[in-house]
């Protein structure tokens, strides 16, 4: 067991991440065609496919919702052809943020970004110079009541996992990509439900921001990163500092 993150509870607290129903389906749906478009619309065949179906079911999202998805991506229907782009990028205080996007139109969305950047002191960086400093794991969340945590540290390690952390009221599972799967369905098979799973960007080392008014900043830089529409995800290394209070 290990870690804590100040920045973590925060986010869960203020309900930063994927708040809305509506953002999670629009998000999950773009996942799903642009995983069937790549390998197929058969989940069995294609495991990017099945993770986001898994994903979207964990979500409560409709089968109907699911399955125009799919179609879409497959051109059983007319839809949008999906771009995937990662952007890195600095904010204040040297923290390093990564962008996660799947856009129909690219040429909208990267100044979109940038002026997301540019309005709180941020800017784009360049390729390579920020993803060298976070891992691809899949990540995935709970609460405590609803298991023991040496239940859960035997349930989970022994589907694959790597690492547990625990932190107010909250597990945080972490697993290699290529096991993520497994262990989600070895958590859920047990009637666990999951607050949060995904396959995500995990900050190496933390940047701790010891000014108030830089880590606000950051803290509504990375909100309106992730309410933009063409969006999928967010991860940083910024982690406020112990005398800083932002909840």
């Amino acid at each position: 067991m290990s870690g804590h993150s100040k920045w973590a509870t925060i986010r869960r607290k203020k309900g930063a991440i994927d708040a809305k129903r509506g953002a999670i389906f629009t998000r999950i749906a773009k996942e799903i065609s642009v995983a069937a478009k790549e390998g197929g619309g058969d989940p069995e065949a294609n495991p990017r496919l099945r993770l986001a179906v898994t994903k979207a079911k964990a979500s409560n999202m409709p089968k109907d919702n699911i399955e125009r998805a799919i179609k879409k991506g497959t051109g059983g229907l007319e839809g949008m052809v999906y771009e995937e782009c990662l952007y890195e990028c600095y904010a204040p205080g040297g923290v390093a943020i990564m962008v996660d996007v799947l856009t129909d139109k690219k040429s909208r969305t990267t100044p979109e970004i940038k002026s997301i950047l540019t309005k709180m002191g941020g800017s784009l960086a360049n390729s390579g110079a920020v993803s060298r400093l976070f891992e691809r794991k899949g990540q995935l969340t709970l609460k405590v009541e609803q298991i023991s945590e040496e239940a859960l540290f035997d349930l989970a390690l022994g589907a694959g996992a790597e690492d547990i952390q625990v932190e107010e009221g909250i597990y945080t599972v972490l697993t290699p990509p290529s096991e993520y799967e497994a262990v989600q369905s070895a958590l859920t098979s047990k009637g666990l439900t999951m607050e949060e799973s995904e396959i995500k960007y995990i900050p190496m080392t933390t940047v701790e921001v010891n000014d108030k008014e830089t880590a606000e900043k950051i803290m509504k830089l990375i909100d309106n990163l992730e309410n933009n529409d063409d969006v999928q995800s967010v991860s940083s290394n910024f982690e406020p500092g112990d005398g800083i209070d932002l909840e």
